[in-house]
């Protein structure tokens, strides 16, 4: 009999264990990602920074709604127009600045009714004084979707700089 008793002692703790534990609680992800959702944001992340590396300005700029809100660690927070002040003089510095995505760090999630959240990580490089400098930032985009199926940036928070 003492060994039956230990044994729905030590079940019950396994039970206990099990529904305690912070992964019993945690709900499971129902939906995946649509690869259509995913293709049209790389697509528009890629189209974007093609204008920027370009440094298209205008074609730049066409990618982010007038009400952004733009959040950066070492900058702190700007509106549209502070940004493109500070990109269009960065611009004209002639330091060659170009943007990559690092490579399988792109997720993109959808945002009902809205549009997507796109995070990631990208590699800024450019030349001053001569010598390359690269740095690897990590960034947040929320992505609207508007009526006639252009895509926009609202806010986009960069950090880890």
């Amino acid at each position: 009999m003492k060994s039956t008793k230990n044994s729905i002692a030590e079940l019950l703790a396994v039970v206990a264990v099990f529904f305690l534990s912070p992964v019993a609680g945690k709900e499971t992800k129902t939906d995946i990602v649509s690869p259509v959702l995913y293709k049209e944001i790389a697509r528009q992340d890629s189209m974007m920074f093609a204008a920027f590396n370009a440094q298209d300005l205008p074609g730049f700029k066409a990618f982010f709604a007038r009400d952004l809100e733009w959040f950066q660690d070492n900058a702190g927070f700007m509106r549209y127009d502070s940004v493109f002040i500070n990109f269009e003089n960065n611009f004209n510095k002639g330091l060659e600045l170009t943007r990559r995505l690092v490579k399988g760090s792109m997720e993109v999630y959808p945002v009902k009714d809205y549009g997507a959240i796109e995070s990631g990580v990208h590699m800024f490089v450019h030349i001053e004084n001569g010598k390359q400098i690269t740095g690897t930032f990590k960034f947040l985009a929320v992505w609207k979707q508007e009526a006639d199926d252009k895509w926009v940036i609202t806010r986009m928070v960069s950090y880890d700089h």
